[in-house]
């Protein structure tokens, strides 16, 4: 005999919290290892991510990774290498919920992102029947809710996406608005220079844009002033550091610690 569970046992409070304008503070895992995740887990972040496009990470190392979140508070997030429906397909058969869709510049692209998430008549998710999102088959109505637990937030960090923000904002599906400041930086001619004063005004300008669509906005900022600064700006989805970063300063300063 089969036993079933009902779908609505499984909310997605991530996305209930992001959308009630929580602020919720997460960290960056790029060094594709479920036991540096499960470290992560275990410090209490809101949210941890995944990241598939400046890391190693593939689908042989995310469920791992999810596996070894499932005991914790914080919720996966995960970013796709690129605004692609196949990968994102394959990435939500394996059990994720939360996108961070890096790159968008246009509603076009927005509604590409919030399509790949949807089963039909929403969008154009493909249906496998028996998967790890679905529990192998034994949610009882897992087709019925998937769509509406989905989160879908989406990356600006060019020219173009500045320029479309508003309208992205005001697109039904899209629950966030997330600034990469190096790469936006970098578009605007100032690499390696995020607080460059066009840089600054064009995050707010982002932010902004959320606001008055009444959805929240996120960046990355693992400097602490420019974190704080940030949510102070009305950021309430901030990555204040990363996995890799976290290493590399301890062990630097473990090392230079008994330097002669």
């Amino acid at each position: 005999m089969t036993h079933t569970t009902p779908y609505q046992s499984f909310p997605n409070s991530f996305k209930r919290d992001l959308l009630a304008g929580k602020k919720l503070i997460g960290c960056w895992s790029s060094l594709a290892s479920p036991i540096t995740t499960e470290v992560l887990g275990v410090a209490g972040f809101d949210w941890i991510l995944l990241d598939g496009e400046h890391s190693p990470n593939d689908m042989g190392t995310y469920i791992p990774q999810l596996m070894a979140l499932k005991d914790s508070a914080s919720a996966p997030v995960v970013r796709p290498s690129s605004n692609n429906p196949v990968e994102m397909k394959r990435l939500l058969d394996a059990g994720f919920y939360n996108f961070l869709v890096p790159f968008v510049e246009s509603v076009e692209e927005a509604s590409k992102a919030v399509a790949a998430t949807r089963y039909p008549p929403q969008g154009m998710r493909g249906v496998s029947v028996s998967q790890r999102s679905n529990r192998y088959g034994t949610v009882a109505d897992y087709f019925k809710g998937a769509n509406d637990q989905m989160c879908v937030m989406v990356q600006i960090e060019s020219n173009a996406g500045v320029a479309a923000a508003r309208d992205i904002a005001a697109l039904d599906g899209v629950d966030c608005l997330f600034v990469g400041p190096s790469d936006l930086a970098a578009g605007m001619g100032h690499l390696g220079n995020a607080n460059h004063p066009d840089v600054q005004a064009a995050i707010a300008a982002v932010f902004a844009d959320a606001k008055a669509a009444g959805k929240p906005s996120g960046i990355l900022a693992p400097v602490e002033a420019d974190a704080r600064k940030y949510m102070a700006m009305g950021a309430t989805f901030v990555a204040v550091g990363s996995d890799l970063g976290a290493f590399r300063t301890a062990t630097q300063a473990l090392c230079d610690k008994y330097r002669d």
